[in-house]
């Protein structure tokens, strides 16, 4: 029978085998002595360290803007998913100093998402984003980030826009609900025949149209705050308990506050529970990520009376005062999270505490340089939404750095 030699790399090392046993001596020798360069798995969530932002160094949700003069993080030949909504250099924004600023927080650096490693990292992974048009705005940030990785495919339907990454088996969806909970619309008009439409909302049944399918995802982030303010009759237990701006004989008015505090305390125990045993497909545990709100910055002037956000550069911290409700919905939405926390074990739970960030930030919006939809979006001046690519990038930076560590 003819040995071969094999010398291994320590001195006067020395194994003889038969060919026949070299393909498995050099398989055991790779697994054993050749460095594993491949990407650790993502963990299920970040352990909180009181500030919801996960087992971290610092409170990232506290710093300021400084300038990063590089060259913008995406363009649409990178990204094709970038909405019209939110891209303001194709609808003639004259600057682009918007996107020349990173996020740094107080005592730390917070690093910019690397989308290769984040996509090795979640291979095979899902998620999802619940809320409004801004939780798609933070959806589409994200894509686009992702993209200079993998160039996304379009995986939509009637119920939810989605993306995948098909070499890493990743999949990005966002679903329509701005109320989070079943929402009715009773009378286009509204109360006072202006066209603010007046809803029914059920605020102990959570949509369905994201419920039903929360189970499908590892991780779901939600979002809302801005439809809080429309009218609308509150239901629960199918009666009627109370309505906000309704301007209806012999019902309460809750305002805002009651229903903001109602669907966020309904919708977290949905996506806590969605796919446990005998409630859908998965049976694993997810991560379910709040993300408090994002002020609007109308100046001189409310949203549909003249107000712009005409402002070219960041402000100090401290720069911005949010107004009194803002200030409320913050709270009820930070009082939410806790709770949930502490209610139940079913998923992580996890606090992107973006307000802080993003209220620095007026300069970061559309205005006027977006595509003008006025049968869909009849407000000439967008102050709420964010430009992409710019400040909603922080975001996703926040929410993957929290993930990964």
């Amino acid at each position: 029978m003819k040995f071969l030699e094999i010398k291994l790399p320590y001195p006067a090392i020395h194994c003889a085998v038969s060919a026949g046993l070299l393909a498995t001596c050099l398989l055991i020798l790779a697994v054993v002595i050749l460095p594993d360069h491949r990407e650790p798995p993502l963990p299920p969530v970040a352990t909180d360290d009181g500030h919801g932002g996960g087992n971290l160094s610092c409170n990232i949700f506290q710093g300021e803007w400084v300038p990063d003069p590089g060259t913008p993080r995406y363009t649409t030949e990178i990204c094709p998913v970038i909405h019209g909504h939110y891209d303001c250099a194709r609808y003639g924004r004259p600057d682009l100093g918007f996107v020349r600023w990173r996020w740094r927080p107080a005592g730390c650096e917070l690093p910019r998402l690397d989308a290769a490693r984040f996509l090795r990292a979640a291979r095979g992974r899902s998620m999802a984003f619940v809320g409004d048009s801004l939780a798609r705005n933070q959806m589409h940030s994200l894509v686009c980030l992702l993209a200079r990785a993998e160039r996304p495919s379009p995986w939509t339907n009637a119920t939810r826009h989605a993306y995948r990454f098909g070499r890493h088996g990743f999949t990005v969806a966002s679903f329509w609900s701005p109320f989070l909970v079943r929402a009715v619309e009773a009378d286009p008009d509204g109360p006072k025949g202006s066209g603010a439409s007046l809803w029914n909302l059920h605020l102990d049944e959570p949509d369905a149209g994201w419920a039903a399918r929360a189970g499908e995802f590892d991780y779901v982030v939600v979002s809302a705050g801005s439809w809080f303010f429309r009218p609308s009759v509150f239901h629960e237990r199918g009666r009627l308990v109370g309505c906000n701006g309704c301007l209806a004989p012999n019902v309460t008015d809750l305002t805002l506050r009651y229903p903001l505090r109602k669907a966020f305390r309904t919708a977290l125990r949905a996506a806590a529970v969605a796919g446990l045993p005998g409630r859908g497909a998965r049976t694993v545990s997810r991560t379910v990520v709040v993300r408090t709100l994002s002020p609007s910055h109308y100046e001189n002037g409310t949203w549909n009376e003249d107000g712009d956000c005409a402002r070219t550069r960041p402000l100090a911290r401290g720069g911005w005062e949010m107004n009194a409700v803002e200030k409320e919905m913050y709270a009820i939405q930070a009082e939410e999270f806790a709770a949930a926390g502490r209610e139940g074990k079913d998923a992580r739970m996890l606090l992107l505490d973006a307000t802080e960030a993003m209220a620095l930030r007026p300069d970061a919006h559309p205005s006027k340089y977006r595509l003008w939809q006025p049968d869909r979006f009849n407000v000439s001046r967008d102050c709420l939404h964010w430009c992409l690519p710019g400040a909603m990038d922080a975001c996703n930076d926040m929410l993957i750095h929290m993930l990964l560590h």
